[in-house]
This record gives structure tokens, C-alpha cells and sequence, in this order.
């Protein structure tokens, strides 16, 4: 369950993010889904990004993020696009040549704001139960921390 992140004035916000790959390829293999969870998670050391859920579905990625208010959905939607396309490209050069030597993503995504009082749970369900043709796949899931030891 994520936790509030506050700052002056502010509260944070989380998000249900839906991603497809250009063309709606399916490039989403177990090479790819690992390098796009080690990517992502490096983006939450870097930036206020929390990712509470990253799965995949074949021709697409649904990110549950947490983020400080001072983003913008738009803000954190192209950190995430941008990083993990790039390295995606770097570690799995097969994936670009699939592509046609074009770019990771659709110009488009989807995002929505999550309430934390009981719908979390339920677009997480949502994400694990609306898969088409194959099983989603649950690459990461933010696992509650009751002591942050040094």
C-alpha cells in the first residue's frame, strides 16, 4: 500500500499509467520485462518516482506510480518513456531492429489518478485481470518497509 509523500503545501498523487510499445509489437520479452524493471527502479533512486506495481502485457506496460506533486503527470510520464526506451534499445538491440529502427513507445499513453482510499487495490486488480492474449506478468511490486534501517 503506497503512503502519502508530502511536501510544502502539497500532497502526492498516484497514478495508473498504461504505456503500449510503437505499433502494438509484442517486444516484451523476458529480456525486455527485466531490463525495463531494472530501469524503472533505477528511476525511483534518481527522481521522486515510486513504482508500486510495473507489469507487462505483451504490446504494453502498466506502471502504478507515486510521485511528488511538483510533477506533472506529463513530467513523469516522459521520464519513464525516455529512460526506459533508451536503455531498452542499449541492453536489448534486437528490440530496435523489431522496430524498425524506430522508437520504443506510441506517442500516446494513458494515465489516471488513483484514490488511496480503496481504489489502489482495485486497479491493481484491474491491470492483473484485463489481459487479451496472454497472462500479465508482474515484474515488480513495492513491498511495504515498516523501519528504514542505514
Amino acid at each position: 500500500m503506497s503512503e502519502y509523500i508530502r511536501k510544502s503545501h502539497n500532497v502526492s498523487v498516484l497514478y495508473h499509467l498504461v504505456c503500449p510499445a510503437k505499433y502494438r509489437r509484442v517486444v516484451f520479452s523476458q529480456e525486455v520485462d527485466e531490463c525495463l524493471k531494472d530501469v524503472c527502479l533505477e528511476i525511483a533512486k534518481r527522481y521522486e518516482i515510486q513504482f508500486i506495481e510495473i507489469g507487462t502485457d505483451n504490446d504494453h506496460v502498466h506502471f502504478l506510480v507515486q510521485s511528488v506533486p511538483t510533477y506533472s503527470p506529463a513530467q513523469v510520464v516522459r521520464i519513464i518513456k525516455s529512460l526506459t526506451a533508451r536503455e531498452i534499445f542499449k541492453q536489448v538491440p534486437s528490440v530496435k531492429k523489431r522496430l524498425w529502427g524506430g522508437e520504443f513507445w506510441t506517442k500516446g499513453y494513458f494515465v489516471n489518478t488513483v484514490g488511496q482510499k480503496g481504489n489502489e487495490q482495485t486497479i491493481a486488480n484491474y491491470v492483473r485481470n484485463q489481459g487479451r492474449e496472454a497472462e500479465y506478468q508482474q515484474l515488480h511490486r513495492e513491498q511495504l518497509v515498516l523501519f528504514d534501517t542505514p
